[in-house]
C-alpha cells in the first residue's frame, strides 16, 4: 500500500468515529430519534483502538403546513414551523478487546441545543390556558437552550481487505431537561433503543467507498403526555469519490419508516405513522492541526416523500480527532541462524 492509500485509509478511519445514531426529537412531534444521513458514509468502519472525539452540530429548518396537525409536548398543533441546531459530543473509545473476532468500541454521547417551533394553531394541550393568554386557535412559539438525554452505544467492527462492516447498539436514557407542556425539547423524555448494522467497501487505491447502513428502532413511553412511539425501519446508502488524500466527495440516500403506530392515551392523533425519503451530499476534508489528524465534513440533505412528518432540510458540520490512539505492537524479531 503507498502512501497515499495509507493516508487515505487513515483519514477515513477518523471521519468514520460519529455514533451511527443520533437523536432530533420523538416521532410524537414529527420526527425520530433517527436523523437521515448521520450514519453514513463510512459507516461499516471501526476506528484503530484509541480514543477519540466528535462534534457533530446538527442544523434542521422544516414545517408541516396546509394546516396539518402533529403533537408537541403533548400539545395538539397545525402549521408547525421549526428552526433546530443541536450539537452532539461524542466520546468513543475503541477498545483493545476483541469479541468473535470484532474489535469493541464504547462511546458516550451528549446532545444539547435551541429548538425553536412556532405553530399556527394551538388546537388542544396544556398550552391551553386562558390565564397565560394561550386559548385554542391562537399562534404559539417556544425556543430554549436545553440539554438532551445521554446516549451509550456499544459496537462491534470487523475488517477484511476493502471490507469493513459493524454491528451496534444505542441506548439514549430519559435524563435531560425535558419541560413538560413545552414545544421546544431535544430531551425525548423517554427510553429509546436502536439496534443496526452497517457495511462499508473502500477501496483505498481508487479511491471509491460504497457503504449502506440499515437499522430498528424501539420506542418506550413519554410519562409526562402517556404517548408511547411505534418501532421504526432506517437504512441509508452512500457513494463518495477520493479527489485526493485529503478530499472526498459523495451522495448519500435515506429512508425512514414506522413499522408499527403511535399509541397511549397522549396519542390524540391515532397512529400517525410516518414515512420520509431524503437526498443529499457530501464533502469531506482531513488535514492536520500541529500534529493531529483533523477531519471536517460537510452534509446537506433534502427531506422528500414525507408523511406525518416535519419536512425540511437537514444540514450536519462534523469535526473529529483523536484523543490518543495505542502504539502499534512492534514487530517480533526474527530468530537468528547461530553457526555449530
Amino acid at each position: 500500500m503507498g502512501p497515499v492509500a495509507r493516508h487515505l485509509v487513515r483519514a477515513t478511519c477518523l471521519a468514520s468515529v460519529a455514533v451511527q445514531a443520533m437523536p432530533g426529537r420523538a416521532a410524537e412531534g414529527g420526527l425520530s430519534f433517527y436523523v437521515a444521513g448521520q450514519a453514513l458514509p463510512l459507516g461499516g468502519i471501526v476506528p484503530p483502538p484509541g480514543l477519540y472525539f466528535d462534534s457533530t452540530t446538527w442544523f434542521y429548518s422544516a414545517s408541516i403546513g396546509g394546516n396539518r396537525t402533529t403533537q408537541l409536548g403533548g400539545n395538539v398543533v397545525a402549521n408547525v414551523r421549526a428552526n433546530i441546531v443541536a450539537d452532539f459530543a461524542t466520546a468513543l473509545w475503541v477498545t483493545p478487546v476483541e469479541i468473535g473476532g470484532g474489535s469493541l468500541a464504547v462511546a458516550f454521547v451528549m446532545p444539547f441545543g435551541e429548538p425553536a417551533l412556532r405553530a399556527g394553531i394551538l388546537l388542544n394541550g396544556p398550552l391551553v390556558n386562558q390565564a397565560l393568554g394561550r386559548p385554542a386557535g391562537a399562534s404559539v412559539a417556544d425556543r430554549d437552550f436545553n440539554p438532551g438525554d445521554p446516549i451509550l452505544s456499544a459496537t462491534l467492527g470487523w475488517h477484511s481487505g476493502p471490507w469493513h462492516w459493524k454491528i451496534a447498539g444505542v441506548l439514549s436514557i430519559p435524563a435531560g431537561g425535558y419541560e413538560p407542556g413545552e414545544l421546544s425539547n431535544v430531551a425525548f423524555n423517554r427510553t429509546v433503543g436502536d439496534v443496526s448494522a452497517a457495511a462499508t467497501y473502500l477501496d483505498p487505491t481508487l479511491g471509491y467507498e460504497l457503504s449502506a447502513a440499515v437499522g430498528v428502532t424501539l420506542n418506550g413511553t413519554n410519562p409526562s403526555t402517556r404517548y408511547t412511539t411505534g418501532s421504526e425501519f432506517h437504512v441509508d446508502v452512500s457513494a463518495s469519490k477520493f479527489l485526493s488524500k485529503d478530499v472526498s466527495v459523495g451522495v448519500i440516500a435515506s429512508h425512514y419508516q414506522q413499522l408499527t403506530g403511535d399509541s397511549g392515551p397522549g396519542a390524540r392523533l391515532g397512529p400517525f405513522k410516518g414515512r420520509m425519503t431524503a437526498v443529499g451530499g457530501t464533502i469531506g476534508i482531513t488535514g492536520e492541526v500541529g500534529t493531529i489528524p483533523v477531519t471536517v465534513r460537510l452534509k446537506l440533505l433534502r427531506e422528500v416523500e414525507v408523511e406525518n412528518r416535519l419536512q425540511g432540510t437537514i444540514g450536519f458540520f462534523q469535526v473529529s480527532f483523536p484523543l490518543w490512539v495505542a502504539p502499534k505492537a512492534a514487530p517480533e524479531p526474527r530468530p537468528t541462524a547461530t553457526k555449530s
